[in-house]
């Protein structure tokens, strides 16, 4: 499903202020940073910038966004999570690779891994998975080039913090529909704004390159199942960087209880494991997943 031209008027009441001041090293939380004793005064002055140019993003289209989503028949094999090509379940569309903690916890909890809330092959349920891509950004190089020619540096990482705020929006305003309607799995949910910023909805979004799949190289499949580039404009880099800057993607989970979590250190058994089942070299797999690795990583000395 495509989101061409979304409008930028319902992001606004889904941006999150806290992350757009912590950009300019104002630290605390929105909105009582306005009122802070220490950053108050020049908190409020900024947001009124903000409030003043986002008002001109809005009402000029300075920017467009557009997004993608999608859902397919899903469960889980081991780490990896089988995409489905229909509800037949019979033939493979895609297989999503995953890591599993390897920690020592107390009591009895567990490891967690995203495959863990997906319901694996062998019970025989159907369950889904989804996917989504969305910017808020295109159209920014335009204007950034004006802000550079008048030499207005203030504006034009203002209007880049605004860019990114608005795709997080986006994410959250996308994600809340897939709840209610394009997916339906919490279409009785009845949540406040403020609710929905602090994410206290069923389900997560989890994003190739972030703390519970660390992995970057994992987003051109993502890309390849929604046809990314052609429904979006969004393109990756050669080391998966998402351009426009101001983009989001990642993965839907609709499980009650889904969370999300760090992988933290990984093993060399379980790297091995990963390299394995995505059908890399280890030294790939290392190269991928280095923040994370738990060992001394064997280095290839080239005659």
């Amino acid at each position: 499903m495509v989101f061409d031209d979304f409008p930028l008027s319902d992001l606004v009441e889904r941006i999150d202020w806290t992350p757009f001041f912590r950009t300019w090293e104002l630290a605390g939380t929105y909105p009582g940073i306005l009122k802070d004793p220490v950053v108050g005064e020049a908190a409020r002055s900024l947001f009124q910038d903000a409030q003043d140019m986002l008002a001109r993003i809005v009402k000029e289209r300075w920017l467009k966004a557009r997004g993608v989503c999608a859902f397919w028949p899903a469960n889980a094999d081991g780490d990896d999570v089988i995409l489905w090509t229909d509800d037949s379940r019979t033939q493979e569309l895609k297989r999503v690779h995953f890591l599993r903690q390897q920690q020592q916890k107390r009591g009895d909890r567990a490891n967690d891994c995203l495959a863990d809330f997906i319901a694996p092959k062998h019970t025989g349920l159907a369950d889904y998975m989804g996917g989504f891509a969305v910017t808020a950004g295109l159209g920014i190089e335009n204007k950034l080039a004006q802000f550079k020619a008048a030499h207005d540096d203030y504006s034009a990482i203002l209007l880049k913090a605004l860019a990114d705020r608005l795709a997080e929006a986006f994410a959250e305003r996308l994600h809340e529909r897939v709840r209610l309607d394009l997916w339906g799995y919490a279409a009785d949910e009845t949540l406040s704004n403020e609710d929905i910023i602090k994410e206290r909805y069923r389900g997560i979004r989890p994003a190739p390159g972030y703390p519970a799949c660390p992995d970057h190289s994992e987003k051109p499949a993502l890309f390849d199942l929604l046809d990314t580039p052609e429904a979006t404009g969004i393109h990756l880099t050669e080391n998966f960087a998402m351009m426009p800057a101001a983009s989001v993607s990642g993965y839907y989970l609709a499980h009650p209880d889904s969370h999300y979590f760090g992988i933290g250190k990984l093993g060399r058994d379980q790297v091995e494991d990963y390299a394995a089942r995505r059908g890399v070299s280890m030294e790939q797999a290392e190269k991928w997943l280095s923040p994370n690795l738990g060992y001394e990583r064997t280095r290839t000395i080239r005659t």
